[in-house]
């Protein structure tokens, strides 16, 4: 039987649970109470009451067991950390070893989820194998399903030993400072891993005004998003793509606005979305009482053409218009990809200086999120570059 590549298996925790899980294992909200173990939840109460009460196909409570993810970075993450501080939040990485646990379930879901399903762990490895590419991608969507799935959990009776433990993820340096001092002499690498925690990279400073950002751009703190798009109508690769799937009416409004000419080759289209991306990307085992994350999308041509390449004379004259505009239409900070060095083919060297010379003390916060099909020379990351290019 081929398998899916399962390098690792994650338990999200508080960071102040390590010392009792690296000395006793990762234990099931069962154990937990029956051995008096002090722990700081990061869940509310809510969510974990509901797993209590559910069953597994074994008819036993989901609190007796220790439960794992196959990709920690989900819509359950995305809830904790929008609750809680993302430095007190630890990721442990468990040795796929504790597949061989006797008693062990698997789930194709969210085990709390009612379409979710339960299976001894040969059959669900298969099942894993179906759904893995859905499982190891970066986002996810309610319609399809995707969002519940990527949710997949091994279910381990009572208790994970602590020999499993292999590594501790954590948001940033700071975070894995804490972390060392908290579990003093133990001998397991923290790593920082800010992708992990929906957190950039990396970023860096330009100007006043100006983030160079290395990271996902839809995960973007600021209003509005700016979706790179074409004319024709069609949203078939890249960041375009991306928010077809995961935010169809943005697909439809984007269609609207190529068809009735109100986007053009130099001026951008602001669609005021209503919706919440917090409500659409974290887990809803309970409501989110906490969300407000309105986002608006500026749809930036960036093509005529899906086939033909970006021209730089369209993508100044769509700056321009956004430094023109962008106060007076209300947007507030504003995300953008770094326009037309994708798909587009354009060369950051020129790119870059042209988007700071238009973005620069425009009165928002601007976070520019770099290309990530391949490396910048450091040079033209400078602000000497940037904002004092000829």
């Amino acid at each position: 039987m081929i398998k899916p590549d399962i390098k690792s298996l994650y338990y999200i925790t508080h960071i102040e649970n390590l010392p009792s899980i690296l000395q006793r294992g990762i234990l099931s909200h069962k154990k937990v109470e029956e051995l008096g173990v002090s722990y700081t939840p990061i869940y509310d109460s809510g969510i974990v009451s509901k797993r209590k009460d559910k069953s597994t196909s074994v008819k036993s409570s989901l609190w007796e067991y220790a439960n794992l993810y196959f990709q920690p970075r989900n819509p359950m993450m995305y809830r904790v950390v929008h609750e809680k501080d993302k430095r007190d939040i630890a990721v442990v990485g468990v040795k796929p070893d504790v597949l061989a646990a006797a008693g062990g379930l698997i789930t194709d879901g969210n085990a709390a989820n009612d379409p979710t399903r339960f299976f001894f762990i040969k059959e669900g490895i298969e099942i894993l194998l179906k759904q893995w590419k859905i499982i190891q991608n970066e986002w996810w969507n309610e319609l399809d399903g995707s969002k519940r799935k990527i949710m997949a959990e091994c279910l381990v009776p009572e208790q994970i030993s602590p020999e499993l433990v292999h590594s501790v993820f954590v948001a940033d340096y700071k975070a894995k400072e804490r972390v060392e001092t908290i579990i003093g002499s133990a001998k397991v690498p923290v790593i920082p891993e800010p992708n992990m925690f929906f957190q950039p990279i990396s970023a860096r400073r330009i100007g006043n005004n100006i983030s160079l950002i290395d990271g996902d751009m839809f995960f973007s703190n600021m209003q509005t998003l700016t979706i790179s798009v074409n004319l024709q109508g069609v949203m078939g690769k890249g960041l375009a793509s991306r928010a077809k799937y995961q935010f169809p009416d943005v697909y439809v409004v984007y269609q609207d606005a190529c068809r009735n000419k109100q986007l053009t080759a130099t001026k951008p289209y602001l669609y005021k979305r209503e919706a919440s991306l917090d409500q659409e990307l974290a887990d809803l085992s309970l409501p989110l009482v906490t969300s407000n994350a309105i986002k608006w999308f500026l749809l930036f041509a960036t093509k005529r053409k899906w086939r033909e390449n970006s021209r730089l004379e369209d993508i100044e004259g769509g700056l321009d218009w956004v430094r023109k505009n962008c106060n007076e239409i209300g947007i507030q900070s504003l995300a953008m990809p770094a326009l037309g060095c994708g798909l587009g083919n354009l060369d950051w060297a020129e790119v870059g200086p042209l988007m700071c010379r238009y973005l620069h003390d425009i009165g928002i916060q601007i976070a520019i999120y770099l290309p990530r099909e391949h490396q910048i020379d450091p040079k033209y990351l400078t602000n000497e570059h940037l904002l004092n290019h000829s």
